[in-house]
């Protein structure tokens, strides 16, 4: 399964990375996660809950950082076994930018996973579903998350004026002479139809 989506923050792009850097705010966000503890550099033990509609497992897995390149991106590669359940694996490539406009960051992820076992029995679109699902519960306990720890940020982009989308523009009527012409257009037609 692939995934893919984005996010925008109203904390810096080097505030974004250190949180997404901390075991703690790890924990805290992903979603069923009862454990994520450093073993290496750029390595974690990760123990996490999950269901997938009849099928629940307690999941034991490590993720591993690469192509780290601070504070603009790094890829994940996880894996996890839940026993009998099955296993899951897969990798992320996460990025942060400056916005095209304003103050905070741009968080965009993609990411490619495979199931196998029980869960993977369940049917796709179900699995899918809850792995969606969790992403964006990710997505949303880390914004929260950023604004328990930098209010301020998120005061600051409250107190902005919305943006306005453009105007659509106003419909030109169509001119007399068009309308004139299409009906000519049409009795000619009919005309040669007829003939």
């Amino acid at each position: 399964m692939e995934m893919q989506g984005s996010r925008r923050l109203a904390v810096t792009q080097q505030q974004a990375w250190e949180a997404l850097n901390d075991p703690q705010v790890l924990k805290t966000c992903i979603p069923g996660c009862d454990k994520v503890e450093p073993t290496a550099e750029n390595q974690y033990a990760i123990g996490m809950a999950v269901k997938v509609g009849p099928v629940a497992a307690r999941f034991a897995g490590k993720i591993m950082l690469a192509d780290v390149l601070p504070p603009n991106s790094y890829t994940i590669a996880f894996e996890g076994q839940g026993g009998a359940a099955g296993f899951g694996k897969g990798t992320a490539k996460v990025s942060l930018a400056p916005p095209a406009e304003g103050a905070g960051c741009e968080l965009t992820y993609t990411a490619q996973a495979q199931v196998g076992g029980k869960i993977a029995q369940v049917g796709q679109r179900l699995v899918d579903g809850v792995a969606r699902s969790m992403a964006e519960d990710f997505f949303r306990r880390f914004d929260e998350e950023m604004q328990r720890r930098y209010p301020d940020a998120y005061a600051a982009q409250a107190a902005l004026p919305p943006e306005v989308a453009p105007a659509p523009s106003p419909r030109r009527p169509i001119p007399v002479w068009a309308w004139i012409a299409f009906g000519v257009g049409i009795l000619l037609a009919l005309w040669l139809l007829a003939r």
